[in-house]
């Protein structure tokens, strides 16, 4: 399709905008890497709780949730909305012992919680393993997911889109650092929020589909409609809700959604100004990421089926994807090109601005483990604080090429979705145990992270010959790489020696404040039940207000109100 000059003119304003944004903040955040990397732990809540939400909205983001909906219907959702608890967890156990610590990044933990050599290893392996390995792989399924959308909406390569994009966006993200990213983050939210619910209301209307009341009873999207799988069909309730709830929330690494906290969401945490702003943060972070937001691309997602029902169609409709670039995740782009001008401006600026933010924060995120966790601490302790803002800003282009390269090796947000759950799987609940099983130890994390890549890495080449050893599906893989590692975690943790007393002492008396780690443990529990309910509550009740059900959908946000307030109330108390 081409764009309209009123569409470029939107496009244009807001990229300039953001790289204003960069360049006006370049002064602060060049200062130290307390400003470059944590904004002075100076961050309101709001601001904070908006960023977490803008970097999950991914470019790939709309196209994984279409993607699941053609598969597997509304309920093929339960994959990702079941992280909510692992979420809910981090807002009432560990947002406070977060911010409490005091550190810079979340790996600075390690020297916390545990002594000697194996410690300092931990914290520069961990580094390079999670900012350089596993932040390259998300980076790269972002930027695959934005070559696809450039390639239907502008007719470009992905050669071309990851050049123009990568100087974009490394401009303002390395000068700005995190304050940077904060700001145009909370302008991109906005964007990118307008541009997804106006675009689905046009969609809906358009004379292909006919409104909602015809979209929602076409015969490609009837059987589509059910929150929860076929409970007849044990396959579907297997693999949809079953494992999801069961196994996957507490026992995969995920970014945004880590057992515990961790990666951007605790470098968020530690930039706020106190323990109740990180935890609110968190809070609101949750809500907004699985109750407020799936809707609209949902809602495109069936009426996709409803023009292209299937993928042979949409192959034929872009005959400019190349074959590794075909999926029913391109789906979303694909009802794009039914906007008109002036609106496609806007949904795509949004969409760019999903793009910048989410690899914006990857960027600064994975820098500071560079900085602070490899490069300082092992390479050259003396560096300066401008020293070590310069290889920040060289990592994050360094980060930038890397991501852009290999996502030339992957082909579908859900093929991206199911390869950090993998490499994650088996570790969760180390994470969230070592704060208080005094037993866990680095030789605990060690074994879980190479057990862990090393299944994951089997299965991700597996796949990908010609003669596979095995043939599983994702969540059979998902659970064998869960009980294997974790098994072999907790025997190496067993077999092996916890840190020292003295060690493991003063690291309860910085984070628990003299203060028993379970005081408030049943108001917390009670919270984090009410807090998953009223989430859950407020999904549904929109999703069955959309449905037409106004009694049952009503009825639920009264719910979900009521459980807000016994919730204020709770985190009052337990402040």
């Amino acid at each position: 399709m081409t764009l309209a000059t009123l569409d470029w003119i939107i496009i244009t304003f807001f990229l300039l905008l953001f790289a204003a944004i960069g360049v006006y903040v370049s002064r602060s955040a060049g200062k130290n890497t307390n400003e470059f990397f944590l904004s002075g732990r100076n961050m309101p809540w709001w601001l904070l709780g908006v960023s977490m939400v803008a970097t999950t909205f991914a470019a790939d983001t709309p196209g994984l949730v279409t993607e699941l909906v053609r598969k597997d219907g509304v309920s093929g959702n339960w994959v990702w909305w079941a992280l909510l608890l692992t979420g809910m967890l981090t807002v009432f156990f560990y947002a406070k012992l977060w911010r409490r610590s005091g550190i810079t990044t979340d790996l600075e933990f390690y020297e916390l919680r545990y002594d000697g050599k194996s410690a300092a290893f931990l914290r520069g392996f961990r580094a390079i393993y999670l900012g350089v390995i596993f932040n390259v792989i998300t980076m790269a399924g972002v930027c695959l997911a934005g070559a696809k959308i450039a390639n239907i909406l502008l007719g470009i390569s992905q050669e071309q889109t990851l050049i123009y994009s990568s100087i974009i966006v490394v401009f303002y993200a390395s000068l700005g650092g995190l304050k940077g990213v904060l700001i145009t983050d909370f302008i991109q939210f906005l964007i990118a929020m307008v541009g997804s619910i106006w675009a689905t209301v046009y969609i809906v209307g358009l004379p292909e589909i006919g409104g909602l009341t015809n979209l929602l009873q076409h015969q490609n999207v009837v059987d589509k409609l059910s929150f929860f799988p076929d409970f007849n069909n044990q396959e579907a309730l297997v693999t949809l809700l079953i494992i999801p709830l069961a196994v996957q929330w507490w026992s995969t690494w995920y970014p945004g959604a880590e057992p515990g906290g961790g990666g951007y969401i605790a470098q968020r945490m530690l930039a706020a100004k106190n323990e109740k702003h990180a935890t609110w943060a968190v809070l609101f972070f949750n809500f907004a990421h699985y109750a407020l937001r799936p809707w609209p691309w949902i809602i495109v997602g069936l009426a996709s089926l409803v023009i292209f029902p299937n993928l042979e169609l949409l192959t034929d409709a872009f005959p400019g994807l190349t074959a590794e670039m075909q999926g029913d995740d391109v789906a979303y782009a694909a009802m794009m090109t039914y906007l008109p001008a002036g609106l496609i401006g806007i949904v795509m600026t949004s969409l760019i601005a999903a793009f910048m933010s989410t690899i914006s924060t990857q960027l600064n995120w994975g820098s500071s483990y560079v900085v602070n966790d490899f490069y300082s601490r092992f390479l050259n302790k003396r560096a300066s604080e401008k020293e070590k803002v310069l290889v920040g800003r060289f990592s994050t282009v360094a980060l930038m090429v890397m991501a852009a390269l290999f996502s030339f090796y992957l082909q579908s947000a859900k093929d991206v979705f199911n390869l950090l759950l993998q490499i994650g799987a088996g570790t969760g609940l180390l994470f969230i145990l070592r704060w208080f099983w005094h037993r866990i130890n680095p030789y605990s994390e060690i074994a879980a992270m190479v057990i862990s890549f090393v299944i994951a890495l089997f299965f991700f080449i597996n796949a990908k010959v010609e003669n596979p050893i095995v043939s599983l599906q994702p969540h059979w893989q998902l659970t064998i790489g869960v009980v294997i590692t974790t098994i072999g975690w907790v025997v190496v943790t067993l077999l092996s020696k916890p840190s020292k007393s003295t060690t493991i002492k003063a690291f309860d008396e910085l984070v628990f404040a003299n203060e028993s780690k379970f005081k408030g443990f049943g108001k917390k529990i009670v919270a984090f039940v009410l807090g998953t309910l009223g989430v859950y509550a407020t999904l549904f009740s929109i999703g069955n207000i959309i449905y037409g059900n106004l009694v049952l959908g009503l009825g639920l946000m009264l719910v979900a109100v009521i459980f807000c307030i016994l919730i204020f109330k709770l985190i009052k108390n337990t402040n």
